[in-house]
């Protein structure tokens, strides 16, 4: 459900939030929205932004009737800034994909620009986006840890952090060599503590 907000009172915006509860799936929930100032909105109908539990929406509403949906997921945001004016605020977003972006944006482009938000409504909407791709960015880092510890032997790290599981010999001292570099990188990185560098070594070197 939608959070109850006094500017919702203000004539259009009630149905501009329905038009938006309509299209949330199942157990997803707003989380914080906001809605362009009418002095950026004096030849269209105001642009409303929410930001759900799965991704960030925005309505483009028609002139007359109807109105356009675009998302994006949170996992294809890359990042976000907030401008704030003496008018109004601005939310500058650049996501991974372009696909569901092509109401906003030529083809290829990669940034999109909501002008003119209320300031308070904005800066919301913001902090869950800052949030989102926090959350984001640690999932990649820790699948891309993961792969990298693979790659160098197939060395895993449990709860505990001891190693357990080994890759099978793959041979070749090119591909030893290679295996070896990599883990020196990971550990020059501080991915990896040193015992979990000597333990890999040690398994690259004796062919495992």
């Amino acid at each position: 459900m939608i959070e109850p907000n006094a500017e919702a009172q203000e004539p259009g915006l009630a149905r501009a939030l329905a038009d938006l509860h309509s299209v949330l799936i199942p157990a997803e929930t707003v989380e914080a929205w906001a809605t362009q100032r009418r002095m950026f909105a004096l030849s269209h109908r105001r642009m409303i932004v929410a930001a759900t539990s799965g991704r960030l929406i925005w309505l483009v509403r028609h002139l007359v009737s109807g109105f356009d949906v675009v998302n994006l997921r949170w996992q294809d945001l890359v990042d976000v800034n907030l401008r704030v004016g003496v008018f109004g605020a601005e939310l500058v977003i650049r996501a991974d994909q372009v696909t569901d972006l092509a109401i906003n944006a030529s083809q290829g482009a990669r940034v999109i620009t909501i002008q003119g938000l209320r300031k308070d409504q904005a800066q919301a909407v913001y902090r869950i986006c800052q949030a989102q791709d926090q959350a984001w960015r640690e999932k990649r880092r820790i699948r891309e840890l993961e792969e990298l510890r693979a790659r160098s032997g197939g060395v895993q790290l449990n709860a505990g952090g001891m190693a357990s599981g080994a890759a099978a010999a793959t041979g070749g001292s090119s591909e030893a060599l290679r295996r070896l570099q990599e883990a020196k990188q990971m550990l020059d990185s501080k991915l990896i503590t040193d015992s979990e560098y000597e333990a890999i070594k040690a398994r690259i070197l004796a062919g495992g």
